[in-house]
Protein backbone atom coordinates (compact mmCIF):
# COMPACT_ATOMS: atom_id res chain seq x y z
CA UNK A 1 0.00 0.00 0.00
CA UNK A 2 1.41 3.46 -1.11
CA UNK A 3 1.00 5.97 0.87
CA UNK A 4 0.71 10.06 0.31
CA UNK A 5 3.72 11.87 1.74
CA UNK A 6 1.47 14.17 3.89
CA UNK A 7 3.66 16.92 5.97
CA UNK A 8 3.25 17.10 9.63
CA UNK A 9 2.43 20.62 10.73
CA UNK A 10 3.55 20.91 14.39
CA UNK A 11 2.86 24.19 16.87
CA UNK A 12 3.39 25.18 20.23
CA UNK A 13 0.05 27.27 19.85
CA UNK A 14 -2.47 24.49 21.79
CA UNK A 15 -5.97 25.49 20.55
CA UNK A 16 -7.67 25.25 24.13
CA UNK A 17 -10.44 22.37 23.51
CA UNK A 18 -7.32 20.37 22.38
CA UNK A 19 -5.34 21.20 25.78
CA UNK A 20 -8.29 20.52 27.62
CA UNK A 21 -8.25 17.23 26.79
CA UNK A 22 -5.08 16.73 29.02
CA UNK A 23 -5.18 16.70 32.72
CA UNK A 24 -2.07 19.63 33.05
CA UNK A 25 -4.02 22.65 33.22
CA UNK A 26 -0.93 23.97 34.28
CA UNK A 27 1.38 23.05 31.77
CA UNK A 28 4.39 25.09 30.93
CA UNK A 29 5.05 23.26 27.62
CA UNK A 30 2.28 21.97 25.00
CA UNK A 31 3.21 21.28 21.73
CA UNK A 32 0.92 19.53 18.74
CA UNK A 33 1.79 17.96 15.80
CA UNK A 34 -0.77 17.23 13.09
CA UNK A 35 -0.61 14.52 9.92
CA UNK A 36 -3.68 14.55 7.20
CA UNK A 37 -4.63 10.99 6.65
CA UNK A 38 -6.70 8.91 4.52
CA UNK A 39 -5.86 5.93 7.28
CA UNK A 40 -8.85 5.38 9.51
CA UNK A 41 -8.21 3.70 13.39
CA UNK A 42 -9.37 4.43 16.84
CA UNK A 43 -7.23 6.90 19.18
CA UNK A 44 -5.77 3.55 20.92
CA UNK A 45 -4.88 2.11 17.57
CA UNK A 46 -3.03 5.69 16.32
CA UNK A 47 -1.18 5.57 19.84
CA UNK A 48 0.26 1.77 19.86
CA UNK A 49 0.76 2.45 16.09
CA UNK A 50 2.85 5.31 17.19
CA UNK A 51 4.49 4.12 19.82
CA UNK A 52 4.04 0.51 20.29
CA UNK A 53 2.98 -1.60 22.95
CA UNK A 54 6.08 -1.18 25.23
CA UNK A 55 8.89 1.99 24.92
CA UNK A 56 11.79 1.44 22.30
CA UNK A 57 15.30 1.34 23.14
CA UNK A 58 15.26 4.98 22.07
CA UNK A 59 12.12 5.91 23.97
CA UNK A 60 13.58 4.58 26.94
CA UNK A 61 16.77 5.88 26.78
CA UNK A 62 14.51 9.48 27.05
CA UNK A 63 11.88 8.88 28.65
CA UNK A 64 13.69 7.01 31.79
CA UNK A 65 17.12 7.84 31.12
CA UNK A 66 16.80 11.33 30.79
CA UNK A 67 13.73 12.61 32.10
CA UNK A 68 13.39 9.55 34.87
CA UNK A 69 9.77 9.18 33.86
CA UNK A 70 8.13 6.09 36.19
CA UNK A 71 6.79 3.62 32.96
CA UNK A 72 4.97 0.30 33.41
CA UNK A 73 7.08 -3.12 32.27
CA UNK A 74 5.76 -4.90 29.98
CA UNK A 75 2.69 -5.00 27.56
CA UNK A 76 -1.29 -4.29 29.06
CA UNK A 77 -4.48 -3.31 27.77
CA UNK A 78 -4.02 0.09 30.20
CA UNK A 79 -0.74 1.44 28.78
CA UNK A 80 1.05 2.52 25.73
CA UNK A 81 4.42 2.18 25.33
CA UNK A 82 4.52 2.01 29.43
CA UNK A 83 2.08 4.89 29.78
CA UNK A 84 -1.18 4.87 31.77
CA UNK A 85 -3.90 5.57 29.72
CA UNK A 86 -5.79 7.77 31.92
CA UNK A 87 -8.59 9.16 29.55
CA UNK A 88 -10.62 8.45 26.43
CA UNK A 89 -13.31 9.43 24.19
CA UNK A 90 -14.48 8.90 21.09
CA UNK A 91 -11.84 10.49 18.97
CA UNK A 92 -8.90 10.90 21.84
CA UNK A 93 -6.83 9.33 24.03
CA UNK A 94 -5.09 10.35 27.50
CA UNK A 95 -1.33 8.68 28.10
CA UNK A 96 0.25 9.87 31.52
CA UNK A 97 3.49 9.20 33.48
CA UNK A 98 5.37 11.17 35.62
CA UNK A 99 9.19 11.40 37.20
CA UNK A 100 10.11 12.85 40.10
CA UNK A 101 10.63 16.74 38.32
CA UNK A 102 8.00 16.34 36.05
CA UNK A 103 4.26 15.20 34.90
CA UNK A 104 3.70 14.25 31.69
CA UNK A 105 0.97 13.48 28.40
CA UNK A 106 0.61 12.96 25.45
CA UNK A 107 -2.71 12.92 23.80
CA UNK A 108 -3.30 11.13 20.53
CA UNK A 109 -6.81 12.78 18.79
CA UNK A 110 -8.18 11.29 15.79
CA UNK A 111 -10.88 12.75 13.18
CA UNK A 112 -11.64 14.31 10.45
CA UNK A 113 -8.89 12.72 8.36
CA UNK A 114 -6.25 13.78 10.69
CA UNK A 115 -4.13 12.17 13.46
CA UNK A 116 -2.77 14.66 15.67
CA UNK A 117 -0.13 14.24 18.82
CA UNK A 118 -0.43 16.58 21.86
CA UNK A 119 2.47 16.79 24.20
CA UNK A 120 2.19 18.51 27.89
CA UNK A 121 4.49 18.88 30.49
CA UNK A 122 4.05 20.24 33.76
CA UNK A 123 7.55 21.22 35.78
CA UNK A 124 6.70 19.94 39.40
CA UNK A 125 10.21 21.06 39.84
CA UNK A 126 12.42 23.61 39.09
CA UNK A 127 15.45 21.41 37.24
CA UNK A 128 12.15 20.41 34.93
CA UNK A 129 12.81 24.20 33.66
CA UNK A 130 16.93 23.12 32.79
CA UNK A 131 16.21 19.73 31.50
CA UNK A 132 13.16 19.60 29.37
CA UNK A 133 14.19 22.98 26.84
CA UNK A 134 17.01 21.42 25.12
CA UNK A 135 15.37 17.95 24.83
CA UNK A 136 12.33 19.39 23.85
CA UNK A 137 14.36 20.63 20.27
CA UNK A 138 15.07 16.62 20.25
CA UNK A 139 11.50 15.47 20.84
CA UNK A 140 10.41 18.29 18.30
CA UNK A 141 12.45 16.47 15.91
CA UNK A 142 11.04 13.00 16.35
CA UNK A 143 7.32 13.60 16.58
CA UNK A 144 6.99 13.94 12.91
CA UNK A 145 8.41 10.76 12.19
CA UNK A 146 6.60 9.08 14.97
CA UNK A 147 3.15 10.35 13.17
CA UNK A 148 4.39 9.03 9.62
CA UNK A 149 5.88 5.63 11.55
CA UNK A 150 2.20 4.95 12.78
CA UNK A 151 0.37 5.48 9.63
CA UNK A 152 2.73 3.47 8.05
CA UNK A 153 2.26 0.40 10.93
CA UNK A 154 -1.51 1.45 11.04
CA UNK A 155 -1.81 0.77 7.25
CA UNK A 156 0.04 -2.31 7.29
CA UNK A 157 -2.03 -3.63 10.09
CA UNK A 158 -5.31 -2.73 7.96
CA UNK A 159 -3.94 -4.50 5.00
CA UNK A 160 -3.44 -7.67 6.77
CA UNK A 161 -6.97 -7.74 7.48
Amino acid sequence: MTLPNHEVHGTREVPPELKALGSLPDAHYADLFTLETDVVATPEDWARAMLGDVPSAGETLIWRGFLGLRLHHGASPDTVAGWRITGRGEVWIRLETASWFLSANLVVKASGGQVSLLTLLRYDRPIGHLVWPPLSAVHRRLAPGLLHGGQRRRAAQVARG
